[in-house]
């Protein structure tokens, strides 16, 4: 077995007449090494104990967490890469589970397999001879990065000129795709919109282009009525039915109409939701104020005009028994019951009517536990008596999530104790005179895609928190349209926020700083989610909103595949060893695809019509760069930068 694993002592050798050494691979500097947890460890695992795997002890190497990349520049002077690689036998848990894989010069050159604890260490012994750029990665597998604990054991080079050098992954320009909106008017947004009868009705016309616009809407139901100035129809919503509402907006530079069919009936949420939440860039810092400002950019940035309407409060708005910031401590109920809001939120109500006031809709988070996940006040006991104060405070959103629950259920999570709070919460905001859109947020126990339309759910969280594994949108977003079958409108698959721009680690709750993907995989990001028809909730710094995020966010090209009213979710096909279509078809007859490359160099990646379901010369349309490819037979063809996509959208009615 030691010789299968090699000679581990500094060697000197003859190769091709040049005396070459060992370079060991961590002598190297390993701060530019990106992992999904922790830092690089040198001659230990993850958890600082010597590295282990199946038993066998290593003196030398480095331990990393997946996901994990080292660029190395090799410049031609290396011969040979040779290592023990594995899980790390102190991850102590048998989930674990790892892929390693070695790229040279953008080809791989070896790969793995699935590796779990307790395999024995697979030898590597590759010639790179010639190689300039050697990456060495580790992958979750697809399963998560929990535990994920991977060796690269007694890993060394045999060098013969320049020493290898670890660098940092090459840097992308962010370069903005999406052209800036011309000024004359165009309206965009969902083509259907649902309410109830006789409850508020708020909705604010999508509509890029100069100000002022002049709207008219033709065909508006009774009870409703349309500021001529802002856009914003308003009102009550008094009968059953389905209303053809044409739009039209104008200024001095054109005008534009579109139809907007209003559902009055049991169902709201015919479309993803979109909006705001303020999780992951302001966690328990969060004020009244920072509400108002949201709601302030929502519209000067011109989100709203691309259809964000939601400014949504996630958690720390109640008073906690105890915070670092006394002002969110203080009792959690009065004397008759009702929630508190901490000293930052003075009145609810005054919010509430603020995001009102500017045509956009307000959301609210609480807990069906006894606290919430940071520990302020949850709803347990009170949930009739919070359903009746949300309302009142004229709230149209409801985060519910699960934290303390289990406390409660005392880690029972059979069925039908995973229904019992989301099921009681959902009958009473039915009984409510106000739309409330129902999220819940229980990170996918109990194949919650499978009964949340039953308990009165309208989106529901698949997995974790997103903010913990940014690396690992494609395997979330991957994972997410396995649920596809469950995809349709008022009943959406939610694998968490968009969190690009600024934003804040979601492990220290800091402040908001450049989140961590490059300007490629934010359009992937942005992508993915719109073919999954998955909610859009940007949730990153809006008071430092630059051009680059905003073009990113505002494409209405792109979010009209999100908002498509058939509400399907892509079906994925594989397109190579890592790369992969996204397709979907659309209500009218066309399809959106998506070209998608998880690898870290660039490469073309193929749609063929055959796998598509399409035939003959097809219309092609690049929707972030809104642009006209042509037509094409049979396939179209694309390079893909490194983590990125190509967006494209197939008019199958020409």
């Amino acid at each position: 077995m030691k010789q299968l694993l090699f000679s581990w002592f500094t060697t000197a050798a003859c190769v091709g007449g040049f005396a070459a050494e060992t370079v060991w691979l961590h002598t190297l500097d390993l701060t530019p090494m990106r992992q999904g947890y922790g830092t690089p460890q040198i001659d230990r695992g993850i958890r600082e104990q010597p590295l282990s795997i199946a038993g066998q002890k290593f003196e030398h190497g480095v331990g990393t967490h997946a996901k994990s990349t080292l660029w190395i520049n090799l410049a031609g002077g290396s011969s040979r890469f040779q290592a023990a690689v594995g899980v790390d036998d102190a991850t102590g848990d048998p989930k674990a589970s790892v892929t390693f894989k070695i790229v040279g010069d953008g080809r791989t050159l070896w790969q793995s397999g699935t590796m779990k604890m307790g395999e024995p260490a697979k030898s590597v012994d590759l010639d790179v001879t010639g190689i300039q750029t050697l990456i060495l990665a580790v992958g979750d597998a697809g399963d998560g990065i929990a535990f994920d604990h991977a060796n690269w054991a007694e890993a060394r080079f045999q060098v013969a000129g320049a020493t290898p050098k670890t660098m940092a992954q090459p840097s992308e320009p962010a370069v903005i795709l999406t052209p800036v909106p011309g000024p004359s008017p165009r309206i965009n947004g969902p083509r259907v919109y649902g309410c109830r009868p006789g409850n508020p009705f708020l909705y604010r016309i999508p509509t890029t282009g100069e100000r002022p616009i002049r709207f008219a809407a033709a065909g508006l139901p009774d009870g409703l009525r349309l500021d001529a100035s802002s856009g914003i129809i308003s009102g009550t919503s008094l009968k059953r039915g389905s209303y053809t509402v044409t739009l039209r907006a104008a200024n001095s530079h054109g005008h534009d109409k579109r139809t907007l069919k209003i559902v009055c009936g049991d169902t709201l949420a015919l479309t993803p939701p979109m909006g705001w939440n303020h999780w992951y860039t302001h966690y328990d810092r969060i004020t009244d104020e920072l509400m108002r400002q949201a709601a302030d950019v929502m519209v000067s940035s011109g989100m709203a005009d691309v259809g964000y309407q939601y400014v949504n409060i996630d958690d720390c708005w109640m008073n906690a028994s105890k915070n670092r910031d006394s002002l969110r401590v203080g009792p959690l109920r009065d004397d008759r019951g009702n929630i508190v809001p901490n000293k930052h939120f003075p009145d609810m109500k005054a919010l509430s009517d603020y995001i009102h006031g500017k045509g956009l809709k307000a959301g609210l988070y609480t807990s069906p536990g006894p606290l919430t996940c940071a520990g302020f006040a949850g709803s347990h006991e009170h949930e009739a008596q919070d359903a009746r104060q949300f309302a009142e405070w004229g709230f149209d959103f409801l985060k519910y999530d699960w934290c303390s629950y289990d406390g409660v259920v005392k880690g029972d999570h059979s069925l039908e104790t995973l229904k019992r709070p989301y099921r009681l919460m959902g009958d009473l905001l039915k009984q409510q005179n106000r739309d409330i859109v129902f999220n819940l947020c229980q990170y996918g126990m109990g194949n919650v895609w499978e009964w949340g339309e039953e308990v009165g759910g309208h989106c529901w969280r698949t997995a974790g928190d997103l903010g913990f594994e940014l690396d690992r949108v494609f395997e979330v977003a991957l994972k997410n349209a396995e649920y596809r079958a469950h995809s349709k409108p008022g009943s959406w698959n939610d694998p968490d926020y968009i969190q690009i721009g600024l934003i804040g680690n979601a492990r220290g709750m800091g402040e908001p700083i450049p989140c961590p993907l490059t300007p490629n995989e934010q359009y992937s990001f942005m992508s993915l989610w719109c073919l999954m028809a998955a909610p859009l909730f940007f949730s990153g710094d809006m008071n430092h909103l630059d051009a680059f995020t905003v073009n990113v966010l505002c494409n209405p090209e792109v979010i009209e595949i999100d908002q498509d009213p058939l509400g399907e979710c892509a079906r994925v096909i594989p397109a190579g060893e890592e790369t992969f279509l996204m397709v979907k078809n659309l209500e009218d007859g066309d399809k959106a695809v998506g070209l998608f490359n998880q690898g870290e160099t660039e490469t073309t990646v193929t749609a063929r019509w055959s796998d598509l379901g399409v035939k003959g010369r097809q219309p092609v349309r690049d929707l972030w760069r809104q642009k006209n490819l042509g037509r094409f037979r049979n396939a179209f063809a694309a390079r893909v930068p490194a983590r990125g996509c190509v967006l494209v959208r197939l008019d199958c009615g020409r």
